[in-house]
């Protein structure tokens, strides 16, 4: 037993020593790249209550030191109570493992009988599937269509139901 506990030491010794040997002395660690995608729901509170529905995806570097994901979505709202229906396209970017996200979104907003398009700035928190963002709807003019949110905070939850990830 102790002869078998030495061969093992001495093996991951010897390895140890012979990687140390290859390029300028530096440990290079492998890059693990991951992409995460699947559902989101959630609901958007400002002037008005509204539901969300879409898709996104994520890409993850992952680091020992600073980690950093990116993400699209996809997806659409709607306002019962004031019949608004929204469309939103968006990007955000994570710079840390513990930090805020920043992104935008493109935004379609209509009551079916005038459409507003626009942008909005975002700023949130993400862990563990849930994203809480706040951020400020800029819309082009309407004439009498202004029961839309402006200033909103959301929450969302991300179902993941597909993950790869890649070794380079």
């Amino acid at each position: 037993m102790f002869r078998k506990n030495k061969l093992i030491f001495l093996f991951f010794l010897v390895s140890t020593f012979s990687y140390s040997q290859l390029g300028d002395g530096k440990l290079v660690l492998p890059n693990l790249k991951l992409r995460k995608s699947g559902p989101y729901f959630g609901v958007q509170r400002g002037k008005y209550w509204v539901g969300e529905l879409g898709m996104e995806i994520q890409w993850k570097k992952v680091k020992l030191t600073k980690a950093l994901t990116q993400s699209i979505h996809s997806g659409f709202n709607y306002d019962f109570k004031e019949n608004i229906l929204g469309y939103d396209f968006g990007y955000w970017l994570k710079t840390s493992r513990l930090g805020l996200t920043y992104g935008g979104d493109f935004i379609f907003r209509t009551d079916f009988y005038q459409n507003r398009i626009g942008f909005t700035p975002l700023v949130g928190y993400k862990l563990f599937g849930f994203h809480f963002q706040a951020g400020y709807n800029f819309l082009t003019q309407p004439d009498s269509f202004n029961n839309t949110n402006a200033f909103f905070v959301s929450l969302r939850f991300v179902l993941i139901n597909q993950r790869d990830f890649r070794i380079d």
